[in-house]
């Protein structure tokens, strides 16, 4: 602690006194700080929210950046000058220009690389038509679920394909990987492993390997040295996967990144993991069944929201072409409040089986329960139903259910959906070749879909003969032999065109 003193003149004006009276005060100022100069001390702990990374000096109870409540964490400040000595900085990514010269448009090259087919049809359709050269992809999912089977069984087919691939692993030895290799077939080509988490090592792999492919498993188990904060803490996930995009750039190297998520289905980490790759894929399901969904929710090389069904078998997964045929196996024959939909997701149109069962209540409250579908707008349309059609269901319980595991929130479902309470509801089935699709609105009209043409194909391919659907659709539609086309315009016509 120092003091310094500074001499202060004050003058007073005294009324009825010619002059003022100038007063003397000494000011001593105290300054505080760190011994050998007058700075702060530095916080050894900052606080970063878990949601969008958002960094501050202090608690909050709401972050600043993404509204959200209860989210700061509190871990160790990275050292002075850690910034100075990221891996990955020297690295130049294309086109980037001599020295960061910014460069016009008709300056930068664009040729089309080719793309990578994974030897799954059903990822490449996912991925927007294979892996592309130089793209960081993020693999989330439950574990268990298959994220690192399905990972391996891909480096397997690159790598037969004369692709060189690297494999690193934070969570299991080489033994194990061997154990888990054997068991979906025979290895060939250049697939390398290596057991390392240490984010300065595995960067001096691979820029003195140079791979085509490059899986990281898990992006939790990587840290840094410069980061005092523990591996999977959010400023060790947050700064690896920039170490790994620059790499990624920089060699033009297809990174894939396999990330947990955590009880509410995200992404373990800041959500800012997700802006900074290039692909999102999250692998869905049940670990005790059969089936697994592969869902986009983010591609900048490709449309969003597509999916890719694969089948858990004892040799590892298997991909399943045709996911409409599987979602309609076992169909019960002459069952009231079952309703055959047509849905999209992404480009793919998906038939599948809406089951409805409405049952008198033995409470006061009539109870209501939907799995694979909105409960909030399975309330609607029963409200609809109850207010236009004059249906007393207050008094009744509604279970919902998708057949398949699916949860889907396309407003196309709307109609199916409707159908099948009022099957239920009279105990009336409805015709098995049947297809209904069409959104509902709440004065009871049918309103127009998307891309209804493919989903009439589809529906014809799989063998149906009929199908219900919206009439301003119908009339953009031209005849399709072999289904007949019935369009409507709201939830009567749909009621008394079933029955």
């Amino acid at each position: 602690m120092r003091t310094d003193s500074f001499e202060v003149r004050v003058f007073r004006y005294m009324p009825g006194r010619a002059k003022s009276i100038e007063i003397k005060a000494c000011l001593k100022i105290v300054l505080r700080g760190r011994k050998g100069n007058g700075m702060a001390k530095a916080k050894a702990t900052v606080f970063f929210c878990k949601e969008c990374g958002y960094e501050s000096s202090k608690w909050m109870g709401q972050c600043p950046g993404c509204r959200q409540w209860n989210t700061m964490v509190e871990e160790p400040a990275a050292k002075p000058g850690a910034s100075q000595k990221m891996p990955g900085r020297s690295l130049r990514w294309p086109n980037r220009g001599k020295e960061g010269t910014p460069l016009l448009l008709s300056e930068i090259s664009a040729d089309e690389q080719e793309r990578m087919e994974t030897g799954f049809g059903e990822l490449d359709r996912v991925l927007g038509g294979g892996i592309v050269p130089g793209s960081l992809v993020l693999v989330g999912g439950d574990p268990g679920i298959g994220k690192s089977t399905l990972l391996l069984q891909v480096c397997r087919n690159l790598a037969a394909r004369g692709k060189q691939i690297l494999y690193i692993s934070g969570e299991e030895s080489l033994k194990q990987i061997k154990l888990r290799a054997n068991r979906i077939g025979e290895v060939e080509g250049e697939l390398r492993f290596l057991c390392e988490t240490n984010l300065e090592q595995i960067q001096e792999v691979i820029e003195e390997r140079k791979p085509e492919v490059v899986v990281v498993d898990s992006i939790q188990t990587m840290f840094r040295e410069d980061i005092s904060s523990a591996p999977g803490s959010v400023s060790q996930v947050r700064e690896s996967t920039s170490v790994l995009m620059q790499l990624a750039k920089g060699l033009g190297i297809a990174v894939f990144i396999v990330g947990h998520v955590t009880k509410e289905g995200v992404v373990a980490g800041p959500r800012v993991l997700e802006h900074m790759v290039d692909t999102v894929l999250y692998f869905e399901g049940e670990r005790t069944a059969a089936y697994r969904l592969l869902r986009g929710v983010k591609n900048r090389f490709g449309s969003t929201n597509e999916i890719g069904v694969f089948e858990m078998l004892e040799e590892g997964l298997s991909e399943v072409k045709n996911p409409s045929e599987f979602l309609l196996s076992g169909r019960p024959k002459d069952a009231s409040g079952a309703v055959v939909a047509c849905l999209m997701e992404g480009t793919r149109p998906i038939l599948l089986e809406i089951q409805a069962l409405i049952t008198e209540s033995n409470f006061g409250m009539a109870r209501r329960t939907a799995a694979g579908a909105d409960y909030n707008r399975v309330n609607l349309l029963m409200a609809v139903l109850e207010k236009r059609c004059r249906y007393d269901l207050g008094r009744f319980d509604a279970y919902v259910n998708v057949a398949g595991g699916l949860r889907m929130s396309e407003p196309a479902m709307d109609l199916g959906l409707v159908i099948a309470i009022i099957s239920s509801y009279k105990d009336r089935p409805v015709d098995p070749a049947m297809v209904i699709f069409g959104e509902v609105g709440l004065a009871g009209e049918v309103r127009a879909v998307s891309m209804s043409e493919q989903r009439v194909y589809e529906a014809k391919k799989l063998g149906f003969t009929t199908c219900i659907l919206p009439k301003l659709c119908l009339g953009k539609l031209k005849p399709v032999e072999g289904i007949r086309l019935i369009g409507v315009s709201n939830v009567k016509e749909a009621i008394s065109a079933v029955w």
